[in-house]
């Protein structure tokens, strides 16, 4: 990472939760009262962590926490209401290793955030996220009592009573794409600001950003990279998006205050892609184990740019666990199948990379709730 200073502090948390039970500064960010200590009972004056991205897939009836009649919910990923026979994928919930992941509280987070704005920055796997949580709050709230509002891409579920939101803005690659000449797609490695001026005045913010830089080249979403004045036709997906996360964590460090900012970055959701699309086909259970664990390059380089930073980055780590859930995609399910069409399912593509809802999604928005 040419050019970029390298701090000698470092403040990453990869899903860690740090309790610190003296006094609390000003920030709402550091009130003890947070719900967070409800992750360990004990009393300490030392900070006790919690890693919730290490544990296990534990079966438990009283899951899901809504149905798939949520109102706010995509067609693409109610594969209940799409005919998708089987339920159980619905109803695991994560278990972390030498701790416990509080259930979902919906007035608890409500109460949390109130007067507050919480916004999911990212691709659809976000926009995924963004309808689950959703789903988590709204059943608590009255009809007219809350609404939707959207701006493009963007969009916006409030609370009304609460004044508080929980909003999503599109920015799948973090910096920008922009049209060049000849309509050629440029991805701009240096440039945010188009797609940042929208994060300003925000409590907490949750990113995300991965799947789009691997896309193959016939799914590419450029045609050239650029930096500073220099374009390429070529460059490794790596070290593309390490110069793009590099310019968003300059960002971050220069434009957003951690006393009224908490900043949490979502590690890359896993797919299940391999047969083409249908790994994640008909399967019913959580894998149990991995023969041999892999961790993606993505990550790599996410917590390479994280330890660079200033800003205490949050880095909420989802991929082992989430990738255990082969069973919990759409598969054909994406899309309503009449009786007849689920007779020849594979006439239809599948979905090995988004997340039925409920579904694991919900369990992200557990630990997230925890983590704010």
């Amino acid at each position: 990472m040419a050019n970029y200073p390298h701090f000698t502090f470092v403040f990453i948390i990869t899903s860690f939760i740090f309790f610190f039970h003296g006094k609390s500064s000003s920030s709402w960010l550091n009130n003890e009262d947070n719900g967070v200590i409800m992750v360990q009972g004990r009393r300490e004056d030392r900070p006790t962590r919690c890693d919730f991205s290490v544990g296990k897939w534990v079966y438990d009836q009283s899951y899901p926490l809504y149905d798939s009649n949520c109102p706010y919910l995509s067609t693409a990923v109610t594969c209940q209401r799409n005919g998708r026979p089987d339920s159980g994928y619905e109803k695991w919930k994560w278990k972390p290793n030498g701790c416990s992941l509080p259930r979902f509280d919906a007035l608890k987070f409500l109460g949390k955030m109130r007067r507050k704005r919480i916004m999911l920055v990212g691709d659809s796997i976000m926009r995924n996220q963004w309808e689950s949580l959703v789903c988590l709050v709204q059943g608590v709230i009255p009809t007219g009592h809350k609404k939707v509002t959207y701006n493009g891409l963007s969009m916006a579920f409030h609370a009304l009573d609460f004044e508080m939101s929980i909003e999503f803005s599109w920015a799948p690659l973090l910096v920008e794409l922009k049209k060049g000449p000849e309509n050629k797609r440029v991805l701009h490695l240096d440039l945010i600001e188009e797609n940042a001026r929208y994060w300003r005045g925000v409590d907490v913010l949750v990113f995300d950003s991965a799947h789009w830089w691997t896309h193959s080249d016939q799914w590419s979403s450029w045609d050239y990279y650029m930096e500073g004045k220099s374009l390429y036709k070529t460059m490794n997906p790596m070290i593309a998006y390490q110069k793009g996360l590099t310019t968003w964590a300059k960002w971050v460090d220069l434009n957003i205050d951690p006393r009224k900012t908490r900043v949490i970055f979502r590690s890359v959701s896993p797919r299940h892609n391999r047969q083409n699309g249908w790994r994640c086909y008909n399967q019913k259970t959580p894998l149990k184990f991995f023969s041999h664990p892999h961790v993606p390059e993505q990550v790599v380089v996410l917590k390479g740019v994280l330890k660079r930073m200033s800003f205490p980055v949050y880095l909420h780590d989802v991929t082992m666990m989430s990738a255990f859930r082969r069973d919990a995609h759409p598969s054909v399910y994406r899309r309503a199948l009449n009786q007849a069409q689920r007779q020849h399912p594979r006439e239809f593509s599948s979905d090995c990379s988004h997340w039925c809802l409920p579904g694991v999604p919900d369990i992200w928005n557990e630990m997230l709730s925890a983590m704010i």
